[in-house]
């Protein structure tokens, strides 16, 4: 499987030429990183050519870079992976776009697979992604009401606002977050011979 793909990197590389930043196997899988600016072209490529036929396209996602190698990234923040599969070749492809800026905004491939409507609202939803061109770009697994983006890397543990049932204006309401932080203690492993492959404690040793 590997060889194939490697192959289908080669096509790829002729194909779009300077149209793609970077074209890579690892793993096992295609990744194809594309400007923004590319990003449309590219995909209806990979959708119509005859060597890729990508006609579905099976998951949307973001990636949040922050503190990535321990804080040494130097990119772009947030990335969108666009997961495609051919049904008639049998193969995978994976888009990878960089963006930044706050809010970060990629354009939305909802024209090209109508499969990216929920996907994109989940990935606006949860990093704050906004997906230029989308008709209905709005939160999806959050409340209405909820503050932040929960997969971006920043967002406290605890959220920001919490809600509830009011008795007195008979409706749920807002408020900060009441609860405490977690402060996580490192855990202590003592030196007491009590794992497998250690030595004999000498007061556990009997004479010869």
């Amino acid at each position: 499987m590997s060889e194939y793909y490697t192959e289908l990197a080669e096509q790829v590389r002729e194909h779009f030429e300077d149209s793609i930043l970077d074209c890579k196997v690892a793993t096992g899988e295609l990744t194809i990183t594309v400007d923004k600016a590319n990003l449309l072209k590219v995909c209806k490529s990979l959708r119509d050519h005859g060597e890729f036929k990508c006609d579905e396209l099976i998951d949307v996602c973001g990636v949040d870079y922050l503190d990535y190698v321990d804080g040494q990234w130097d990119g772009q923040r947030f990335a969108v992976a666009y997961h495609l599969l051919s049904v008639s070749l049998n193969h995978r492809i994976r888009v990878k776009v960089f963006v930044d800026g706050e809010p970060p905004i990629v354009d939305s491939v909802i024209e090209i697979w109508n499969s990216a409507d929920w996907f994109e609202r989940e990935t606006f939803d949860m990093f704050g992604i906004v997906f230029e061109g989308h008709p209905d770009l709005r939160r999806i697994l959050t409340d209405y009401g909820f503050i932040g983006h929960p997969f971006r890397k920043d967002f406290p543990l605890v959220g920001n606002v919490e809600m509830r049932y009011d008795a007195d204006k008979k409706r749920v309401v807002y408020q900060p977050v009441t609860i405490d932080p977690r402060i996580n203690q490192p855990r202590v492993i003592r030196d007491d011979f009590r794992y497998a492959g250690r030595e004999q404690h000498p007061e556990e040793k009997t004479d010869a």
